[in-house]
């Protein structure tokens, strides 16, 4: 089963310094919170789910059906809609919130977000080819794919070829990023390293599904310290 998403804004990358004076890139992402529309049964859906919404957005700019649907739910429109599997719904009611707080034990994320759309691109910078030979007999076509098929037999492209297209503007998932430091107020999640997406831009984060049980910058430093004085009180 899923755990908790949260959506949030991509505001951009600074760093954090450390005691010992390490410095360590991070990014920084607004967090929405989320607010529990509806609960899913499994009577009649077949499975146990919670309906969330995120981030606010006018009455003008939604459909009459949209409208409606709120209304009957009695709360403010929201402007994304998301569906998350969880296996017990008898925590959870109508109208509740919960923001960052969600990650307050939890050392590493998962982090998806659409990555910049690059237009129309070569085989090249697409997908890492080396090209044709820069030298003698190529001709005008240095930076070309080469062949694409075979002969008369079978006489076609095969799908999934690499070739020349549109690169970029997919969604695309980064594991185990750890989380630095979490400001409660603000609503901010600082993750180490970089995640897909240009600014402002949308992306979603859940716990790691994967069992990770890698040190953090800080518990590195603080084993750091710690094996020093040990040393230090040998010596004396």
């Amino acid at each position: 089963m899923s755990s908790l998403e949260l959506v949030g804004k991509k505001l951009g990358m600074t760093r954090e310094f450390y005691e010992t004076g390490q410095s360590v890139p991070v990014t920084v992402i607004k967090m929405e919170k989320a607010r529990v529309i509806g609960l899913i049964e499994k009577e009649k859906r077949g499975y146990t789910a919670i309906q969330l919404g995120f981030g606010n957005i006018k009455s003008s700019k939604l459909s009459k059906q949209m409208k409606g649907f709120f209304a009957k739910k009695n709360t403010e429109p929201k402007k994304i809609l998301k569906e998350i599997r969880i296996d017990n719904i008898s925590e959870y009611k109508e109208g509740n919130e919960f923001g960052i707080e969600i990650f307050e034990n939890v050392k590493f994320v998962d982090v998806t977000a659409k990555t910049i759309g690059k237009g129309f691109a070569g085989a090249m910078k697409r997908h890492n080819f080396s090209g044709l030979r820069a030298s003698h007999g190529v001709s005008i076509s240095h930076r070309s794919h080469g062949s694409t098929g075979q002969r008369q037999d079978p006489g076609k492209v095969f799908k999934n070829k690499k070739m020349a297209g549109h690169m970029g503007d997919k969604y695309r998932t980064i594991q185990n990023l750890e989380i630095i430091k979490k400001d409660l107020d603000n609503q901010l999640l600082f993750l180490k390293g970089s995640i897909p997406g240009s600014k402002n831009s949308e992306v979603m984060i859940k716990k790691s599904i994967k069992n990770i049980n890698k040190l953090t910058v800080a518990e590195k430093i603080e084993a750091v310290k710690k094996a020093k004085s040990i040393a230090d009180k040998k010596k004396k």
